[in-house]
C-alpha cells in the first residue's frame, strides 16, 4: 500500500506519461518549428538517467552511433553523397510518426510485408538488435521500479521532508558535476531519436517478412502493387501514363525474351538508354529471371564505355537506338560472345532481327518460369560510380539492398502512398533509380519521369503534374535558382524536395524563392553503408547521430588526415572518435550478416578492399570508409565539410574546397565551378584554383575579384581562376577534378583564359611571360 501511494504521488509532481494529442501535434509538427508541449519530457529523461555512468558529455559522441537507420544510400554514386561533389524520394510513409496512425492509417495500408511464406532465406537485419532493445528495455524497467520502491521505502520510515532533503542534494550534486547538460541534451534531441529508431524498426519488421517468403524486388512488385491494384499509374513520362499492369506485362515479356536468347540466372547484361519507363521494365523483366543488369551511363564514349561494359562481365548490352553511333565506334573493341539489342522508341525497320522490339513482340505476357529462381539475397543490379576521378566502378546491388535503401529512407523522412514524386536525375544512379523508382516498385507511387532535367522546366513540370515530392540534386538547384522568376516558381503542390548536395550558401534561398515546406537531404553512397538523413528539415544538416542511443546504427566520425584519408590512430592502433565541432570521416561498421550494415562493394574486389578500414575500434573489426569530411554539432547534426584529398592547405590554413566552390560559384553568378589546389614553386601547400563555366564569355572578372575578397579570407580565395569553355561533366553535372588538375595553370597545356591573383588583390591575365616570373618566383602569389 505504501509503493502504491509512493507512486500515485510522485506520479502528480510530473512524471507523467506524454499527453497524446500534444505529443502527436509537436510530431506532426516539428518541421514547421511547432514548440514541444511543456512537462512532456521528464518521462524521457527517467528512461534516460539509468545510463549516465556511461556517459561523459564532454568526451563527444559515445561510438558515434547514428539511429536514423539508411541501410543503403543513393547517394551521387560516386562514392558519397552530400555537399559540393554529390549527385531521391517516395510514397511510403504517410504517416510522420509510424507508432501513431491518426493521420494517415499508416496500418491499414499496405506496406512491404505481405503474408506468410515458408522460405528459410536469411536477412532482415533487426532479430538481434530488437533482442538488445529488449533488454534495454527491461533494465529501465527495473530501474524504474527500483527507485520507485526505494523512494516509498524512506518516505514510509523517514518521512517525505527527509526524502525531499534526499532528493534535493541528489538534484544539487547532479547539475554541479555538470549533469543539467545531459538533461537539456536530452530535451532537445530524446524526440528526434526516439522517433527515428520506431520508423527504423518498423521498417525493419516489414522488411523481415519480405526476408522470409525470399521475395525479390519483382515478386514484391507483383504481388503487392500489381495484384491489388492493377490499374494504378505508375510512371507518367511525356504525357503517357504506365499503370502497374502495363510494367508487369512489358517485364514479362522482357523476362521470357531473354529466357529463349540462352541467357541464365547470374549472367550480366548492360543496360544503356536514356531515362523512360520502358529503361525501368527492362532491368525489372531480367531480374525475374536472375539476370543482373548493369545500368551504364549513356553520357560514356569510346574507352570508358567499353570500360564499363568489361568490368561489369557483359554477355549481352541492350541500348538506345539514339546511341546507335557510340556502339558502332566501341563494336571491334567489344568481346564476339557479347549479344548485341537495339531498342527503339519508334517503330524499327521490320527487316531488322536485331532490335529487342521484335524479339518482345513475339514473347508471352505471362510470368516467366526459370530454370532457377532468383531470391532476396540474389544480385540485381550493377550501378556504376560517377567517375569523377577515374574509371567508373561498378557497385553491387541486391535485391534486399534496393529495399533497404528506397524503403529505410522513404520511413525515415516521412514520405507518403499518396505522393506523386518527380525525377529529372538519370535512371542508372541509386538516386533516381532506386530511391525515387523504388517507390513505385515497392509501394505503388506514382513517378514522373522526365528525359532529360530542365532548369526553367523543373517547377513547369512539378506544377503541371501536380506532384508532391521532387528530387534534386544541389547542383541542379543552383541552376533552377539562375532561372528568371516566373509563377510557376510558387503555384504549386509540393511538400518536400528530397536529394542531396544542396549547399548552405543557397539552402535558404532556394526553400525562400521556390516556397518549399520541407528539405530532406540526405547523405550516402550507392555502395557505402554510413547513409544518413536529415529527418526533421534541420537547416544545412545531411543527417544526425544520436547522441543518446548508441549501438543503434553504428556509424562513427574518426579522426584523418585530411589529405590522405589515412585514420589517426591512437597507442593501442585503433581509429579515435571526433568531437562535436571537430571535422572527420564518416565510417559505417561492417556486419556481414546484417542487411543494413553489409557492404557489398564493387564487382572489381581490389577496389572494394580500398574502401574499407580494419581494426577500428576492436582488433579485427572493420569499416566502411567514406572519404567524406563531416562535422557534428552538439546535437548529433552532421553537416558535409569535403571530400577527403580535395581539402588543401595554403599559409598554414586548411583550405575546404566545397566551401569555397559554393562561395564562387555564387558571386559567378551560379555558374558551375570546381575548386582544387595546385602546386607553386617555392611555396609549401597548394594555392587554390577555380575553374569557372564560362561559354559565352559573360565572366566579369572583376567583379569576382571583388566578391572573394569580401566573402573569403585571404588564404582561401583561388589564386588561380580557369575560364572554361567546354566542359566534361558527369552523369550527376559534376565537373571532373582530376583532369582539371592535372593542367593546373600550366599555359601550355591549358587553351582557356587564365588569372591569376596578382599583389593588387585582383585577377590579372596569366600570360606566358607571368607564368614564367611565377615559376621563377619573380611573382610571388
Amino acid at each position: 500500500m505504501p509503493i502504491i501511494i509512493a507512486w500515485r504521488r510522485l506520479a502528480y509532481i510530473g512524471i507523467q506519461p506524454y499527453r497524446t494529442n500534444e505529443l502527436r501535434q509537436y510530431y506532426n509538427g516539428a518541421a514547421r518549428n511547432i514548440r514541444p508541449p511543456t512537462g512532456n519530457h521528464l518521462g524521457v529523461f527517467v528512461c534516460m538517467c539509468v545510463r549516465l555512468k556511461e556517459w561523459d558529455v564532454e568526451k563527444g559522441l559515445p561510438r558515434g552511433v547514428a539511429v536514423v537507420g539508411l541501410d543503403g544510400g543513393g547517394g551521387d554514386d560516386d562514392g558519397h553523397g552530400h555537399g559540393g561533389n554529390s549527385s531521391g524520394e517516395n510514397p511510403i510513409a504517410q504517416n510522420n510518426n509510424c507508432c501513431d496512425n491518426t493521420d494517415d492509417g499508416v496500418h491499414g495500408k499496405q506496406r512491404l510485408d505481405g503474408g506468410g511464406g515458408n522460405s528459410k532465406s536469411t536477412g532482415g537485419g533487426g532479430g538481434g538488435r530488437a533482442r538488445g532493445a529488449v533488454c534495454v528495455a527491461v533494465k529501465v524497467i527495473v530501474a524504474a521500479a527500483a527507485f520507485t520502491v526505494t523512494c516509498a521505502f524512506v518516505w514510509y520510515t523517514m518521512g517525505l521532508p527527509f526524502l525531499l532533503q534526499v532528493v534535493a542534494v541528489a538534484i544539487i550534486a547532479f547539475v554541479a558535476s555538470g549533469g543539467y547538460k545531459f538533461i537539456y541534451l536530452v530535451y532537445r534531441t530524446a524526440p528526434r531519436d526516439i522517433r527515428a529508431l520506431c520508423r527504423f524498426y518498423y521498417f525493419l519488421y516489414t522488411a523481415k517478412k519480405l526476408s522470409k517468403k525470399n521475395w525479390t524486388v519483382a515478386d514484391v512488385f507483383k504481388h503487392n502493387i500489381v495484384k491489388n491494384n492493377p490499374h494504378k499509374v505508375l510512371f507518367i513520362f511525356e504525357d503517357k501514363e504506365w499503370t502497374a499492369l502495363q510494367v508487369e506485362e512489358y517485364s514479362n515479356k522482357v523476362a521470357n525474351a531473354m529466357l529463349e536468347r540462352g541467357f541464365k540466372k547470374g549472367d550480366v547484361v548492360g543496360l544503356l538508354m536514356e531515362n523512360r519507363p520502358e529503361f525501368v521494365a527492362i532491368w525489372l523483366g531480367m531480374s525475374k529471371v536472375g539476370i543482373v543488369s548493369a545500368l551504364i551511363n549513356y553520357n560514356q564514349r569510346l574507352v570508358s564505355l567499353v570500360h564499363s561494359i568489361k568490368v561489369a562481365n557483359c554477355m549481352g548490352l541492350i541500348y538506345g537506338s539514339e546511341l546507335s553511333s557510340d556502339i558502332d565506334d566501341i563494336k571491334n573493341d567489344l568481346d564476339n560472345s557479347i549479344q548485341l539489342f537495339k531498342w527503339s522508341s519508334t517503330s524499327p525497320p521490320t527487316n531488322d532481327g536485331t532490335y529487342l522490339n521484335h524479339i518482345l513482340d513475339k514473347a508471352s505476357p505471362s510470368a516467366p518460369n526459370p530454370p532457377e529462381k532468383p531470391g532476396y539475397n540474389d544480385k540485381l543490379l550493377y550501378i556504376y560510380t560517377s567517375g569523377t576521378t577515374g574509371y567508373p566502378k561498378a557497385a553491387i546491388i541486391t535485391n534486399v539492398r534496393y529495399i533497404f535503401i528506397a524503403g529505410a529512407y522513404a520511413y525515415q523522412v516521412g514520405l507518403k502512398y499518396s505522393d506523386r514524386f518527380y525525377t529529372p536525375l538519370p535512371l542508372y544512379h541509386t538516386a533516381a533509380g532506386i530511391m525515387c523508382i523504388g517507390q513505385s516498385l515497392l509501394y505503388g507511387c506514382t513517378t514522373v519521369i522526365r528525359k532529360k532535367f530542365s532548369a526553367s522546366g523543373y517547377f513547369q513540370d512539378v506544377s503541371k503534374y501536380n506532384c508532391t515530392a521532387a528530387q534534386y540534386i544541389g547542383e541542379m538547384c543552383r541552376y533552377i535558382l539562375a532561372t528568371p522568376p516566373k509563377a510557376d516558381d510558387t503555384n504549386h503542390k509540393l511538400r518536400i524536395i528530397f536529394g542531396n548536395g544542396l549547399k548552405p550558401q543557397i539552402w535558404k534561398e532556394f526553400v525562400s524563392r521556390f516556397n518549399v515546406p520541407r528539405v530532406a537531404e540526405f547523405y550516402g553512397s550507392t555502395e557505402g553503408n554510413a547513409n544518413i538523413a536529415n529527418t526533421d528539415n534541420t537547416f544545412g544538416a545531411i543527417g544526425f547521430v544520436s547522441r543518446l542511443i548508441p549501438s543503434i546504427y553504428p556509424i562513427s566520425i574518426i579522426r584523418v588526415n585530411p589529405e590522405t584519408c589515412e585514420p589517426i590512430r591512437n597507442a593501442e592502433g585503433l581509429c579515435t572518435r571526433c568531437n562535436p565541432g571537430e571535422p572527420g570521416v564518416i565510417v559505417g561498421k561492417i556486419i556481414s550478416t546484417n542487411p543494413s550494415r553489409q557492404f557489398l562493394g564493387y564487382v572489381n574486389n581490389e577496389e572494394s578492399q580500398k574502401k574499407v578500414v580494419r581494426d577500428v575500434f576492436d582488433k579485427g573489426d572493420a569499416a566502411f570508409l567514406s572519404g567524406d569530411l563531416l562535422v557534428a554539432d552538439e546535437w548529433g547534426y552532421l553537416y558535409f565539410k569535403d571530400r577527403t584529398g580535395d581539402t588543401f592547405r595554403w599559409k598554414g590554413e586548411n583550405v575546404s574546397t566545397a566551401e569555397v566552390e559554393g562561395v564562387v560559384s555564387n558571386i559567378a553568378g551560379y555558374r558551375d565551378c570546381v575548386v582544387y589546389g595546385v602546386e607553386v614553386p617555392n611555396s609549401e601547400g597548394r594555392a587554390g584554383m577555380a575553374a569557372i563555366v564560362d561559354k559565352d564569355n559573360t565572366l566579369d572578372v572583376s567583379t569576382l575579384s571583388t566578391g572573394l575578397q569580401k566573402a573569403l579570407p585571404s588564404y582561401a580565395r583561388p589564386l588561380f581562376i580557369r575560364k572554361l569553355n567546354e566542359v566534361e561533366m558527369t552523369g550527376t553535372y559534376k565537373l571532373k577534378k582530376l583532369d582539371l588538375q592535372r593542367d593546373g595553370y600550366d599555359i601550355g597545356r591549358v587553351k582557356d583564359q587564365l588569372y591569376f591573383y596578382n599583389s593588387k588583390g585582383i585577377y590579372q591575365e596569366l600570360t606566358s611571360e607571368a607564368y614564367s616570373d611565377i615559376l621563377s618566383g619573380k611573382i610571388r602569389l
